[in-house]
């Protein structure tokens, strides 16, 4: 019996098949040098329209209880410090809730929410704890991991607001708040004396509800070629399987040429 070669063509087009297949996708598509986008505020209405939750209203209320606490903070640190850059970090971050504490009573005031004129028990607490340090140093570090703490926790708070409010007002108050607060971290995080392995640990991701491995169906595999990402299965797993199934494909098609 004669055998057949395998056409170049169906060699060449496996070939390169298997090649895109195994090549990590996030590659190609990862530049150099990305660029951060800002959001822009353009398109985020201040009308005070749309139903207003008891989150939203705790969250403002929130938004009025950081600026009691930190701009005193601020200041403090901005007299007591003998540390240039956490004097100037202190300052700045003051500053910057005076005009986060300006648009949070106005959203208040159009809203109807009552807020409070003094922090509440743990922030007095910290407050005076940063009154008692012993020393600048001490002193320096206290009130960096003070706020960056309290920072870590508004955060997701924010975005949860952000993501789930009915009311415009406090859609764009939620905007501007997160801005202010990745400045503040980022601002205490330059200060080279965070302690984050005191910063609490985020809770651990939830379990697959079936309790077992989730099994590949056409479903998962339109959504690998699609670029899309399976729940509980990573796209590189999904890709090795494809490509051992092209593998055996080849096999099966090399036997059939030989075979005639």
């Amino acid at each position: 019996m004669r055998t057949r070669r395998i056409p170049r063509w169906l060699t060449a087009t496996l070939a390169l098949s298997l090649a895109f297949m195994v090549t990590p996708a996030g590659l190609a598509r990862a530049a150099d040098n990305p660029v951060v986008p800002v959001p822009p505020n353009t398109g985020l209405t201040d009308n005070g329209a749309g139903v207003i939750s008891d989150a939203d209203r705790d969250f403002v209320v929130k938004v009025r209880l950081a600026g009691l606490w930190e701009i005193p903070a601020g200041n403090m640190a901005a007299e007591k410090s003998k540390n240039p850059d956490v004097k100037k970090i202190g300052a700045d971050i003051a500053l910057q809730h005076v005009s986060l504490d300006a648009l949070d009573r106005a959203v208040a005031a159009k809203l109807g929410i009552m807020l409070p004129n003094q922090p509440n028990g743990d922030q007095q607490a910290w407050l005076k704890e940063m009154e008692n340090a012993a020393t600048p140093q001490q002193f320096d570090q206290i009130f960096i991991d003070r706020l960056r703490a309290a920072h870590g926790k508004i955060f997701p708070a924010i975005a949860t607001i952000r993501g789930t409010t009915r009311n415009d007002s406090v859609r764009k108050l939620a905007q501007q708040t997160n801005q202010f607060v990745m400045t503040h971290m980022t601002l205490l995080e330059s200060s080279g004396i965070v302690d984050y392995a005191a910063l609490p640990t985020a809770p651990a991701p939830a379990a697959n509800p079936g309790g077992g491995p989730v099994p590949i169906d056409n479903q998962m595999l339109i959504a690998a070629t699609e670029g899309q990402n399976v729940p509980g299965l990573s796209n590189t797993v999904i890709l090795l399987v494809l490509a051992a199934a092209l593998v055996v494909g080849v096999v099966t098609t090399m036997r059939i040429f030989r075979a005639r």
